[in-house]
């Protein structure tokens, strides 16, 4: 679910219309990023849209119970996801697994199968102090049944650990069945700016991030499935029903991921 750090959300009516702009399709396989074909941006949006979503970003769960929104990180061994750090402290490891491209009414579709989480990441500042500025986390999945790693299967944003607070970014989340009774992804491109009220983080103004969006990548220059662009940090508060916020990736984000990455 969702945590907001503030205050709680209200719904943002008539949001969601559907589109279909990002053109993926679950029946086609992930690709890599191709430098030499880049598309244009996406245009800036005030509002979240459903889409068909990006192979990489799905939602925690654990049995039928999903919650939170989470997405791949390139890492070496393949096996990295980002999330928010309240999102992991709502888990247990080794009953906890991440499932990409997660949709569907009810218990929903895994079209790419499951990943077990076996190691969480979070700093000291949010394991012992709370603090707003760490809520962020760095899982480290196992192989699936098959010996995969989820990168291998499903494709990986690239991290960005030196981002400036303004940037345009690409956001996907998973709404909770109330705002979202079919789990589709949402979408959204907008501009991000500093936020006024924790000088660690940004802040994006686009309806529809509601409870479930917690742990959704910023993606800077997002060009579509096959330019991901670069993560520069996850979704993890707001206080209105249009503010959203996510702490900047930093040099001690770093660190954490490449704990992450040895686990």
């Amino acid at each position: 679910m969702r945590v907001l750090r503030r205050v709680g959300r209200v719904s943002a009516a008539g949001m969601l219309a559907l589109v279909t702009g990002c053109g993926w399709s679950a029946a086609s396989a992930p690709q890599q990023d191709r430098p030499d074909e880049v598309p244009p941006a996406p245009a800036p949006q005030s509002s979240a849209a459903a889409t068909s979503g990006l192979p990489s970003v799905g939602v925690l769960v654990d049995g039928d119970k999903h919650w939170c929104t989470a997405s791949v990180v390139a890492s070496p061994k393949g096996n990295v996801v980002a999330t928010a750090a309240h999102c992991a402290d709502a888990g247990t490891v080794g009953s906890m697994a991440f499932a990409p491209g997660f949709s569907g009414a009810v218990k929903g579709s895994y079209p790419y199968g499951t990943w077990k989480v076996k190691a969480v990441q979070t700093d000291q500042g949010w394991s012992g102090d709370g603090d707003d500025s760490f809520d962020y986390a760095f899982l480290t999945l196992e192989p699936d049944a098959r010996g995969r790693s989820v990168q291998s299967v499903v494709g990986a944003a690239q991290p960005d650990w030196s981002s400036g607070p303004r940037r345009r970014v690409t956001v996907f989340g998973y709404p909770d069945e109330d705002h979202n009774p079919e789990n589709r992804p949402i979408a959204c491109t907008t501009d991000t700016r500093p936020d006024p009220d924790l000088s660690s983080d940004v802040r994006i103004d686009c309806a529809g991030f509601w409870t479930g969006t917690s742990g959704s990548p910023w993606l800077a220059d997002y060009r579509g499935p096959d330019h991901r662009g670069h993560l520069i940090g996850v979704l993890s508060g707001g206080d209105t029903d249009v503010a959203s916020t996510a702490v900047l990736f930093d040099g001690r984000a770093r660190r954490l991921y490449e704990k992450a990455a040895r686990a």
